[in-house]
């Protein structure tokens, strides 16, 4: 790793750290950053996954006092659920073959981007749905079939998966939105945890020097990003990791044609 190199991921783990302490979708920034500098895509988006994991157990801590009201029958079982998809997802990127992986690429990043584009819209129909006072019992068996298809997505690719949880606990009864928000931060840490730790013990396919100065830097920018997020409205940073989204989209994609 050179030093433009090193600067280059930094700068854009800084960027994302910040994205995602306001509006989420930071691996639309740090994830193609390392295919910039040459990284294989397999190794990337492991290196992004150890990079920016870091960060999620403070969102955890962050709604701790909600996960009073969530019962273990409800907490357990997608638990364990999302412990095992993630497994299963890593273990599938892993033994991809690269160059399928950066053929998945460009749509796994357009697919995101459509799922990110949702995030606004679930978001307030849960809130609408709070505020009209009704109330659902949660189907714990089917939001476990569900969740391992998300964990599993998790495990593999994750970017825009935050928004497919809470969608999926909204439809399946859940109406409490901060109560959904500190599952789907819990069930995010947990499946890329457990990722994490699948790349960590594989030989030689973390980039270390990388993924250590990308977690400095994403710390430091969600640090920031958590202080300037009182002054920047979520809606204004969603639409900048949109517009990302489809411009990197299109970027993949074009290179493959053009390749």
């Amino acid at each position: 790793m050179n030093i433009s190199h090193g600067i280059f991921l930094f700068c854009a783990a800084l960027i994302a750290g910040a994205i995602n302490s306001v509006a989420g979708g930071g691996s639309f920034v740090s994830f193609p950053a390392l295919l910039f500098v040459g990284i294989p895509p397999v190794n990337a988006n492991a290196t992004n996954t150890v990079a920016l994991w870091p960060g999620q157990p403070a969102s955890v801590w962050a709604y701790r006092h909600e996960f009073r009201s969530l019962s273990r029958r409800v907490l357990v079982p997608l638990t364990l659920t999302g412990v095992v998809g993630g497994l299963l997802g890593a273990y599938v990127l892993l033994i991809t073959p690269p160059a399928t992986f950066l053929k998945l690429v460009p749509w796994l990043l357009l697919i995101a981007t459509l799922i990110f584009m949702m995030s606004g819209r679930i978001t307030r129909w849960v809130r609408q749905r709070a505020e009209q006072g009704e109330h659902h019992e949660f189907s714990t068996g089917r939001g476990i079939f569900l969740q391992m298809f998300i964990a599993f997505y998790l495990g593999y690719f994750g970017a825009g998966a935050g928004i497919l949880i809470l969608a999926m606990l909204a439809l399946l009864g859940m109406d409490h939105i901060h109560t959904m928000n500190a599952l789907k931060a819990w069930l995010t840490t947990v499946s890329n945890g457990v990722a994490m730790i699948l790349f960590v013990v594989t030989p030689h396919v973390v980039y270390w020097h990388q993924a250590i100065l990308m977690v400095i830097g994403a710390m430091l920018g969600g640090y920031f990003g958590a202080y300037f997020a009182r002054k920047t409205k979520p809606e204004h940073v969603r639409a900048i990791v949109i517009a990302i989204g489809f411009i990197l989209s299109a970027y993949f994609f074009a290179k493959q044609i053009w390749s």
